[in-house]
């Protein structure tokens, strides 16, 4: 028997499966959902002040492990990731400038969709035997849907997905770069980023809220000060940057795709950057503090608006005012990336790019932890979680120290799947989506005076 051979077709059917799934199938489901869910519900979009505003405002004596705000910083700190800069980076490689308007609508779009997720997992939450929350899509299957055998997929999906994409991709980012800019070793990156996340995750989500509630502003803010310098130094450039990108998302005969090759750039890139539809974030905002499942839904969905509609966005117009795009010396998204900091700020944007990509990925590896482990816990009980932790730590070892490249077809595909039964469960309840906003946001007189 022919192992070589055997493991050759497997990769091989692995990607052309991984292709399939993260070409025409997911980007018409999510856009699909997106805009069934935004005309459902009316424009929830037009509520983001108020999202914004709540998310900030602590409710007083209510159930959940996390308050609101350490629900969405910790759904951010997995969401913002390489996806923000590198997967900007790769959309314009292969869609050209238009993609950043795709990713950017998709933002939009998929706020709408967050949203329905999100309260639908605040909705059908339970407790665990040792009295915590536990929610997510794979209990919106089995208690909202009645079909536990999708909630079983679903979480398996999350605990493979959650190990590559949230863990071993992560940590190589962080050795590599570690490595390039100061000479460190790998194997000595693994070991400190081990100990790091040890201390933090082993407290479970708790302890994990609390440094996402302190991590994700600082790391957010210092990313977006420092694009804004960048901007500024080129400010005469920032117009011709979006029109542009604009222009060019509307081009049929566009460079990489044209319109076509803009779109799915854009939505496959925009999934990958806010998660919207995906089925993860919906896992930590079952476990915040909240009166009713409308107001953490809303305080959840404008996660989506700060990591794709301003992080990306941003992102988009410092490569595509660097004009690395008209000439790209590789088809490495990172290398273009580095290419367009350095080009836009030499050594300070560098540094920029540097530190964001550092503390994006170390964010993302604390975030997955969490959706990884209430996965497992669904599909092995309250015992398996010490052991899911455990693992979790041997592989961010393993990322730093070998390449991701054999398993990340994989690991992609886990990822892109984790959204079919998702989608599935906030299309089929819609009804109940709109429900309970109507009850809750429509007569915020009568039931929450919080949400006016």
């Amino acid at each position: 028997m022919d192992f070589q051979a055997i493991h050759d077709a497997i990769l091989d059917a692995i990607s052309k499966a991984n292709g399939w799934v993260w070409g025409s199938l997911l980007v018409y489901l999510l856009l699909g959902t997106h805009l069934f869910m935004t005309i459902r519900l009316g424009f929830i979009q037009n509520h983001i002040g108020k999202m914004i505003k709540l998310s900030v405002r602590k409710p007083h004596g209510e159930k959940g492990d996390i308050s609101a705000f350490g629900a969405l910083t910790t759904a951010l700190a997995a969401t913002i990731g390489g996806g923000n800069i590198v997967g900007v980076a790769a959309a314009i490689l292969v869609g050209g400038p238009g993609a950043v308007f795709w990713m950017w609508i998709t933002g939009v779009l998929g706020i709408a969709t967050k949203y329905s997720e999100c309260l639908l997992a605040i909705k059908y939450r339970t407790t665990n035997e040792k009295g915590m929350i536990s929610g997510g899509p794979m209990h919106v299957l089995e208690r909202g849907l009645k079909a536990k055998w999708l909630g079983i997929i679903f979480a398996v999906f999350t605990c493979i997905a959650g190990l590559g994409i949230g863990n071993m991709f992560q940590a190589n980012v962080v050795a590599d770069l570690v490595d390039k800019k100061l000479q460190f070793p790998e194997w000595g990156t693994g070991i400190i980023l081990v100990a790091i996340t040890a201390v933090v995750t082993l407290g479970g989500v708790r302890s994990i809220a609390r440094v996402a509630e302190f991590l994700v502003p600082i790391m957010a803010g210092v990313y977006l000060i420092g694009c804004f310098i960048l901007l500024a130094i080129h400010i005469t450039e920032i117009p011709a940057a979006f029109g542009v990108i604009i222009s060019s998302a509307f081009d049929p005969g566009a460079v990489a795709g044209g319109f076509l090759g803009a779109l799915i750039a854009g939505v496959k890139r925009g999934l990958f950057s806010n998660e919207a539809g995906l089925g993860s974030a919906p896992i930590v905002a079952s476990a915040a503090q909240t009166p009713n499942p409308v107001r953490q839904a809303l305080v959840s969905a404008s996660g989506t608006f700060w990591d794709t509609v301003i992080i990306c966005l941003v992102s988009g117009v410092v490569i595509i005012c660097s004009g690395v795009h008209l000439n790209p010396q590789s088809s490495d998204s990172q290398l273009m990336a580095v290419d367009a900091f350095a080009t836009m700020g030499g050594e300070l944007g560098s540094w920029v790019l540097s530190f964001a990509l550092v503390t994006f990925a170390f964010s993302t590896i604390l975030g997955w932890s969490y959706y990884g482990e209430k996965a497992l816990e669904y599909l092995a009980g309250v015992k398996s979680i010490i052991v899911y932790r455990l693992v979790w730590l041997v592989f961010i070892y393993l990322g730093c120290v070998y390449p991701f490249t054999t398993v990340k077809d994989f690991c992609d595909l886990s990822n892109g799947l984790m959204a079919i039964p998702n989608l599935i469960g906030v299309l089929l309840l819609s009804g109940v989506v709109v429900a309970e906003t109507k009850k809750y946001l429509d007569n915020v007189e009568a039931k929450d005076p919080d949400m006016e």
